[in-house]
């Protein structure tokens, strides 16, 4: 019986170690998988891409967009712009937007240098540069400082002439929607990465950065004077017939044209220059209405229009169209010497 014991036994004990050792490798197995199938890491708050481009991560989050005081009250706050109501209908009705996705924005506007990597690397001429078979005829906008006017189209006049002094850290200009979509491209391939321009609503977004005023410094128009490059007391005595001096600020930072990119603080998101400095072409198309119908949850603005949505004021803008909620539009052919872009990169 001792025997037939030892012979019973052994097969258990070996079945036993079998079984603990079989358990032991699925647990490994499965913390492997769990390892190699854990969230991955937090996305960093800033990066800098292959062309010096510094882009920080906006999160997820919603807020109100459009304008959330009544029109009179802009109509008083800016009585010697001469506007009826109706010319504010476009920043109504205020509605809620989710932005379900971070992603990466430029934390400053597309400079010259940046953009002249991209002409360098592909040959790529602007449309101000190329002829045209146009009503306007051919080249871009400049602003002719003799006659404090903006003038065009004029063949002398494109993105490396805008009739002021061209500096590598300003922003690019004179640069169509369409230009700035072959930039886009071109990036996106370069570093297999998706660059993009901004939706409206994330472009708003984006530089409300939490706030809920007429500007992110505040209500007051004179608080633009510490944040942003607008019309103000140096624009006016060296331009005085192109802005009556009651539509510029009484504050002095002698910039006269475009700045260099981020000589001004950055909003609570860290981006510099979302008001003034140059207009910045976002994706959507304009309409009117599109507000009364906008969805909650990424709104990627009417499927179709004639016109490309600009935002934030440019270096000679008056106080009243710098305020983050103003819209404005152009066609994607057009080319002025205060419009450029800043480009979103999508988040992994």
């Amino acid at each position: 019986m001792s025997i037939c014991w030892r012979i019973v036994v052994v097969p258990l004990l070996l079945i036993c170690l079998l079984e603990v050792r079989n358990c032991a490798a699925q647990t490994n197995r499965a913390a492997e998988a769990v390892e190699n199938h854990a969230a991955p890491a937090a996305e960093p708050h800033e990066i800098t891409n292959s062309i010096d481009m510094r882009l920080v991560l906006i999160p997820a989050g919603e807020f109100m967009m459009g304008s959330g005081e009544p029109v009179e009250q802009i109509l008083a706050t800016f009585p010697n712009y001469e506007r009826t109501p109706e010319f504010f209908n476009d920043e109504y009705p205020q509605h809620r937007v989710r932005i379900t996705r971070p992603f990466y924005f430029g934390e400053c506007e597309v400079t010259n240098a940046q953009f002249r990597k991209f002409v360098d690397a592909t040959g790529f001429k602007t449309q101000a540069e190329r002829q045209e078979v146009h009503r306007l005829g051919s080249g871009g906008w400049g602003f002719n400082q003799a006659e404090q006017k903006f003038e065009g189209r004029d063949r002398k006049y494109n993105w490396r002439n805008p009739g002021f002094t061209l500096q590598d850290d300003a922003p690019v200009v004179n640069v169509t929607w369409n230009d700035a979509i072959d930039f886009c491209r071109w990036l996106s391939d370069k570093e297999g990465k998706t660059y993009r321009l901004p939706t409206e609503a994330e472009w708003e977004y984006a530089a409300r950065a939490g706030t809920t005023t007429r500007y992110w410094s505040g209500d007051d128009p004179n608080s633009l004077a510490r944040i942003a490059n607008t019309a103000d007391a140096s624009f006016f005595h060296a331009y005085p017939h192109y802005y009556p001096q009651e539509k510029t600020l009484a504050a002095d930072d002698g910039q006269l044209f475009p700045a260099k990119v981020g000589s001004y603080p950055p909003n609570p998101f860290g981006l510099c220059d979302v008001h003034g400095n140059v207009w910045e072409w976002t994706n959507d198309w304009w309409a009117e209405d599109y507000y009364a119908h906008s969805p909650v949850d990424d709104p990627p603005g009417p499927p179709d229009g004639d016109k490309k949505v600009r935002r934030g004021g440019a270096w000679h803008s008056a106080p009243l169209f710098a305020r983050i909620s103003f819209r404005n539009y152009n066609k994607v052919e057009s080319r002025y010497p205060n419009l450029g872009f800043r480009v979103v990169r999508n988040a992994q």
